[in-house]
């Protein structure tokens, strides 16, 4: 199975090493080069330096051609900018993003990407290990909205949600998140987050 993914913080960094144990082609993504340090010496997949909210970051990652995308950063918006990118972008199949916020986990998830809520999980964790009668709420939730694939359908942004492309886009998930509340920030090109690369990215030995 071949996998980018995006963040290679702990989690991140854990992921890749136990697919690439388990014998899959794992590309992983970071803005810094220190990160990849949690990669051990044995790591067989590729470390790329680079914002994985940059389509053409996601590009030289060879996102189009990758079965799973996991965005496993430490921020909720760049994890669902870059899930959003590899799902509308890219075409990936099977996408998951990390959202530490409850409230967004569950309104991403209905908007067609499917996330992993760790609050929900260690919460869930706890209560379990108390043995408490507390109604838990899922940690991981499935997408239950839709992201379409059709061959037939136009470049990304062409058409909005229920257009003839049927695509949704990403000021289509904007708008839904917003008309539920949801706080967002959005990534200027011209102005970019202080923890952001210059464009391009540099490849280091995996």
């Amino acid at each position: 199975m071949r996998t980018v993914i995006v963040g290679c913080g702990r989690v991140g960094a854990m992921l890749a090493v136990m697919l690439d144990d388990g014998g899959h082609q794992v590309t992983i993504l970071d803005i810094s080069t220190a990160a990849f340090d949690r990669l051990p010496s044995t790591f067989k997949g590729s470390a790329l330096r680079g914002d994985g909210t940059d389509e053409d970051t996601l590009q030289r990652a060879g996102a189009e051609d990758v079965d799973l995308f996991l965005a496993m950063t430490e921020g909720d918006n760049r994890n669902i900018m870059a899930a959003q990118l590899a799902a509308e972008a890219f075409r990936v199949g099977q996408v998951i993003a990390k959202i530490n916020d409850p409230l967004r986990a569950l309104a991403y998830a209905e908007l067609g990407i499917a996330t992993i809520c760790r609050t929900d999980l260690m919460a869930n964790a706890i209560l379990s290990y108390l043995k408490l009668p507390v109604a838990v709420v899922p940690g991981v939730r499935s997408s239950s909205g839709h992201h379409r694939h059709d061959a037939g359908e136009g470049p990304v942004g062409t058409g909005a949600a229920g257009g003839p492309g049927g695509t949704e886009t990403a000021a289509d998930l904007i708008a839904g998140l917003a008309e539920a509340g949801i706080p967002i920030r959005t990534l200027d090109a011209a102005n970019p987050p202080a923890d952001s690369v210059a464009s391009g990215s540099t490849k280091l030995e995996g």
